[in-house]
C-alpha cells in the first residue's frame, strides 16, 4: 500500500510540471466543455426561428448537420446567399453552429393529393 502511494505522489508531481501554471491538462479542459451544457438544438430552433425568418430572403429554418455528418447545427435556407443575410445570420446561436443554406424560392404544391 505505502509503494502505491509514492506512485501516486510521484504520478501528481510528474503532471504538474508538464502543465505550466495557469493552463490545465487537456483531460480536466475535456471534462470542463462536457460538463458546460448546451441548450437542446430544437428548443434553440424554437426560440430562434420566428426571428430568423422574419429575415428578408430567408425562406426556412431547420435542424441539420455539419459537413462532419454527425454535429448537430441550425440550417437557416435563404432564397439567395448574399453579403447582407450572411452579416444579419448569426454563425452560432446558443452553442450551435449556424450554416446558410442557399434554397432558391420555395413555393407550395397546388392541385396535389396524395
Amino acid at each position: 500500500m505505502h509503494g502505491i502511494g509514492i506512485c501516486s505522489v510521484f504520478s501528481m508531481a510528474l503532471l504538474s510540471m508538464a502543465c505550466p501554471s495557469g493552463t490545465q491538462s487537456p483531460v480536466v479542459q475535456t471534462q470542463r466543455r462536457e460538463s458546460v451544457s448546451q441548450k437542446d438544438i430544437n428548443a434553440v430552433l424554437k426560440d430562434h426561428e420566428g426571428e430568423l425568418m422574419a429575415l428578408p430572403g430567408v425562406v426556412g429554418v431547420y435542424v441539420g448537420l455539419l459537413p462532419d455528418e454527425k454535429t448537430v447545427c441550425l440550417k437557416v435556407m435563404v432564397v439567395q446567399e448574399t453579403e447582407d443575410l450572411k452579416g444579419r445570420i448569426p454563425k452560432s446561436l446558443d452553442g450551435h453552429p449556424v450554416l446558410i443554406e442557399e434554397s432558391g424560392v420555395i413555393r407550395p404544391l397546388t392541385d396535389w393529393s396524395p
